[in-house]
């Protein structure tokens, strides 16, 4: 031609193999409103394989494609970048989710602009749509919606700009009973971030300078009054295209309101040990050295606090049996309490106590120890010796009381002893048993001799080995011992009878 203008179709040959190679997706239209090309990646962003599944105009592409805009709202008839491009307008980036009309379940997301080739005469020659995927974009941010959203550590997301925040996630809901809308919109200062916190300053500073913000501690308001202590920190992330902060918190309200619980307890736990009648003693468990005696336990052992403490038992020798120590430490060393395990203390004037001592291991400051508990019952065994004593000095002669009698004196006996024999009533033998009865109606080895037609060495005899099997000594020790056991010594004939 004369002019040396190209034909319209050699622009759009020269158009195609110009944008042919491009990332974005280039959709060409006729100014008539039928798609004319597409490269591959335009056809790759809408899930297809030929430019006839593109619906060939405006009206096809409807029916093929839904678009929504990214807050879900439908597009409607004529509000289609292709329709309003046709229309003339100019179509600025616009971003909407598209999903092919037979799964609308499948959904990607395009950035859409408009760009209109004009020929020589300034007439619109070609119409290009041109698309940009963001679906990976919008896939991440929608992951990272839901992770910051279901994270339960608490976060929040402040936007650099004006240093509001833009995000509050359940986790800081729950940790400071703020709303959410309480929240949004509100600036650091306004909520008061970094007002109760020693380096509040330097972290702002980082804020405004978008930088990252290491792990401090802070004491946040809360609504209702009070604060909570936590472990702030922050780091610099996009959310779509702007900057902002993100925040992340660790709650260390619960660990505060531990270590005060702990110090009172432990608080409480020093006075009940101080100031306890009952001697009590915290030992070492790897060298049983003392660490901690109240005032009754060196009261008992009649030391001084600076000669017990540092010391083990061992070099206080504190108990009398040496092998009676050595067998409660290794049941400690094993884990294996003590309960009432009968102990001689040594005291330091020269006298002894007897003790019942119970020690169980314990964990203090992480440190494994023994935390032992004594009850000084020297009197009381004095008293049941004496007791024992008195019992069978009466029942040296059981002839003068009646059966009821003797059987309290052999309960009481019992009970005040602690100890009950081995041998039962089935392990005597018939001439045993006989022999016991005997015992119990109050014959002499002379009575019994003649009762038995034996002779009175064979009666001792017979009377040696009972003792013996039953664990006595005496005769009115064996008059007791089948006093435990129900047997009265009584003739078969009286047995049904009831004594009085």
């Amino acid at each position: 031609m004369s002019d040396g203008i190209q034909p319209p179709n050699v622009n759009r040959n020269v158009l195609r193999e110009l944008v042919a190679g491009l990332s974005d997706g280039i959709i060409l239209l006729d100014p008539e409103g039928e798609i004319s090309w597409a490269n591959s990646a335009a056809l790759q962003m809408h899930r297809i394989s030929t430019i006839e599944e593109l619906g060939g105009d405006a009206a096809g592409y409807r029916q093929a494609f839904t678009l929504r805009y990214r807050n879900n709202h439908l597009l409607e008839e004529g509000q289609y970048p292709i329709e309003r491009l046709l229309k003339g307008e100019t179509v600025e980036e616009v971003t909407v989710e598209i999903s092919p009309v037979a799964d609308l379940d499948l959904v990607w997301v395009h950035t859409v602009r408009s760009l209109v080739i004009a020929d020589a005469g300034a007439r619109p020659d070609v119409l290009a749509l041109i698309i940009r995927d963001e679906t990976p974009l919008f896939e991440a941010e929608e992951r990272f919606e839901r992770a910051f959203n279901a994270n339960p550590a608490p976060g929040l997301i402040c936007r650099l700009d004006d240093l509001r925040f833009i995000r509050v996630n359940q986790g800081f809901v729950e940790m400071t009973n703020y709303a959410k809308e309480d929240v949004i919109g509100k600036s650091v200062d306004e909520m008061g971030l970094f007002a109760n916190c020693d380096t509040g300053e330097d972290a702002l500073a980082k804020l405004v300078e978008g930088r990252l913000i290491r792990q401090r501690e802070a004491l946040i308001p809360l609504p209702d009054s009070g604060d909570r202590l936590v472990v702030v920190a922050g780091e610099p992330i996009a959310v779509g295209e702007e900057a902002c902060m993100l925040f992340t918190f660790a709650d260390l309200d619960a660990r505060r309101k531990a270590q005060n619980a702990l110090r009172q307890s432990e608080e409480r736990f020093s006075k009940s040990f101080r100031l306890s009648p009952a001697p009590a003693a915290i030992s070492r468990l790897d060298d049983f050295v003392f660490t901690e005696v109240n005032d009754a336990f060196l009261q008992l052992c009649g030391c001084s606090l600076e000669e017990v403490i540092g010391k083990a038992a061992g070099e206080l020798r504190l108990w009398g049996e040496v092998t009676a120590r050595r067998a409660m430490e290794r049941k400690l060393v094993d884990n294996i309490p003590l309960r009432d395990e009968l102990m001689r203390m040594t005291q330091k004037g020269g006298g002894v106590a007897d003790c019942l001592v119970s020690a169980e291991r314990v964990e203090i400051n992480d440190q494994q120890c023994v935390i032992w508990s004594l009850q000084d019952i020297t009197e009381r065994r004095r008293s049941e010796a004496e007791l024992i004593e008195a019992i069978e000095s009466v029942m040296a002669d059981t002839s003068w009381f009646s059966r009821s009698v003797v059987d309290r004196l052999a309960t009481l006996r019992q009970v005040s002893n602690g100890k009950v024999p081995s041998a039962q009533l089935l392990d005597l033998s018939d001439r045993e048993r006989e022999i016991l009865a005997l015992i119990c109606r109050g014959q002499s080895d002379a009575e019994m001799s003649e009762t038995l037609h034996l002779s009175r060495n064979t009666i001792r005899n017979h009377v040696a080995s009972l003792y013996a099997k039953i664990g006595v000594n005496r005769r009115s020790a064996a008059v007791i011992w089948a006093r435990e056991r129900g047997f009265t010594g009584l003739p078969t004939a009286s047995k049904g009878k009831k004594s009085k």
